[in-house]
């Protein structure tokens, strides 16, 4: 009998905290200002992202075909290269398609 009234007393207040957060919750959902400001920063951050990605492929190429280049003869040294290359730019291609499919996504919701 214990248990029951324990078990019963326990749903109670659950629900009752369930119920009270999620009045809150959906308060939240309202607000046009808070989601406009947050989809403001994801866009700075995307675009700085983008401005700080082309320097950054450009350096890592570079530095993989002079890795290349002044590997003499080393194996080593030019399957390092072209690691750094292939990798660099891969991660290129990525973030490009990364901004590719946002605004494709964008321009589906809107």
């Amino acid at each position: 009998m214990k248990k029951k009234i324990f078990y019963l007393f326990f749903i109670f207040i659950f629900s009752f905290i369930l119920l009270f957060t999620m009045s809150h919750f959906c308060l939240a959902w309202g607000d046009p200002e808070i989601v406009n400001k947050i989809n403001s920063a994801f866009e700075t951050i995307e675009g700085w992202l983008l401005k700080i990605a082309t320097p950054a492929a450009a350096v890592a190429v570079g530095s993989g075909i002079f890795m290349k280049k002044f590997s003499f003869g080393d194996e080593e040294k030019i399957r390092t290269g072209k690691k750094i290359i292939k990798g660099s730019l891969f991660s290129y291609a990525f973030i490009l398609a990364i901004d590719l499919i946002l605004s494709a996504i964008k321009s589906l919701i809107e």
